[in-house]
């Protein structure tokens, strides 16, 4: 049994290891990773740190006093004046201004889009109100002999507040993760199709089931080179993922201050999640593709598990769920937030181990069920 296993194991790497598609999926996906890591980083910049230039055009319907002008200036604002309501709407529509001020006796309305560049800029004006606001009401507490410190500075706030986790290394961690599983499950699609409904295809599938071999040993020998694959891959991804966050945080401000390494003791709880979903993802592709007469209509057909597997970790990621007992039995959601978790340094070895339990029992069902039916004629004429 032993030898019938190791030599379906060694068959099947090797026409995996031959194959170039095989191979390129393996080992080139992965190097995405880097360039999503590096393409996000480089976009988190760029709104952080957007020039002043790009926003700080702002037209006002009414005529600035010189301190107000001053203040302005001082605030950054570029001070574009214009006679008329028209004419200041069409400044704007036209794309002359990022924003506009109109004033109707003490009420001042800022005027703009719902978009990036009216946030900005009106994240501005709102700062340079709050200081005219301020200017004005010292002005009048001096006017009339009374210490402004005592009436603007009745009350003094001091914030102790503990610093949260840096947002964007959270948001660049966890979705490069999403990205790892989804490398993982394109790089088990193919080798996992070519082994069963490509075998099947090309008539060599029949021929193997004529050797004196349990179809134990076929579909084990099977499922263990496409995990192998899928876990070359995985480890490959993760590697690239630690040298793409020690570049990103020398080349990029906004994780100034912040270390994006993984604590030291999460590096092999984090493998234990990646080679867990790299056995799971390898067992579903074989269970739906062995069911496919041709290659063409298995690649179709395990197309949606490569969505199934990326999104309700994103999911989860964007609505912020928090990981649970009960939620680590739930397939492909439970390795996003045990992964979210371990990057963060809080491990649960609990809930590492309920998601390891699920795994092997949905692995294990999975090739009961595959194994059963290669005991039937159904898997080579497709009755």
């Amino acid at each position: 049994m032993k030898n019938n296993l190791w030599n379906i194991l060694k068959k099947e790497l090797r026409e995996m290891f031959n194959d170039k598609k095989s191979l390129s999926m393996m080992l080139i996906i992965p190097i995405m990773i880097p360039l999503l890591i590096i393409g996000m980083s480089a976009l988190f910049e760029a709104q952080i740190n957007k020039p002043l230039e790009e926003y700080n055009q702002i037209g006002f319907n009414y005529e600035m006093s010189e301190e107000e002008k001053k203040l302005a200036q001082d605030s950054g604002i570029s001070v574009n004046y214009y006679e008329s309501l028209e004419k200041i709407e069409n400044a704007y529509q036209e794309g002359e201004i990022d924003l506009y001020v109109t004033k109707e006796d003490n009420l001042y309305t800022i005027h703009g889009d719902d978009n990036e560049t009216t946030s900005y800029a009106g994240s501005l004006v709102e700062s340079y109100f709050n200081t005219y606001k301020e200017y004005l009401q010292t002005e009048y507490l001096t006017d009339n002999n009374i210490a402004s410190d005592d009436v603007i500075n009745i009350i003094n706030v001091k914030k102790d507040i503990k610093e949260a986790d840096n947002f964007y290394a959270s948001y660049i961690t966890n979705y490069a993760f999403l990205f790892i599983i989804m490398a993982i499950t394109v790089s088990a699609t193919y080798p996992a199709t070519d082994t069963t409904a490509g075998e099947k295809e090309r008539g060599t599938l029949e021929t193997l089931l004529t050797f004196p071999i349990k179809s134990k040993d076929i579909i084990i020998g099977k499922f263990l080179s496409v995990s192998l694959s899928s876990i070359i891959t995985g480890l490959i991804s993760f590697i690239l993922m630690l040298i793409s966050l020690v570049i990103v945080q020398d080349m990029f401000t906004i994780y100034e201050g912040v270390n994006l390494m993984l604590p030291s003791a999460s590096f092999i709880f984090a493998l234990i999640v990646i080679i867990a979903y790299s056995f799971l993802i390898s067992g579903l592709c074989i269970a739906i593709a062995s069911k496919c007469k041709t290659f063409k209509e298995a690649q179709s057909a395990l197309t949606p598990l490569t969505f199934i597997s990326f999104f309700p970790g994103m999911i989860a990621f964007m609505i912020n769920v928090k990981s649970s007992l009960l939620l680590a039995l739930v397939p492909f959601l439970n390795f996003t937030l045990l992964f979210t978790d371990i990057t963060a340094g809080n491990i649960n070895i609990l809930e590492i181990e309920v998601m390891l339990v699920s795994t092997i029992i949905i692995i294990g069902v999975t090739l009961y069920i595959i194994i059963k039916q290669y005991k039937s004629e159904k898997v080579l004429f497709n009755e």
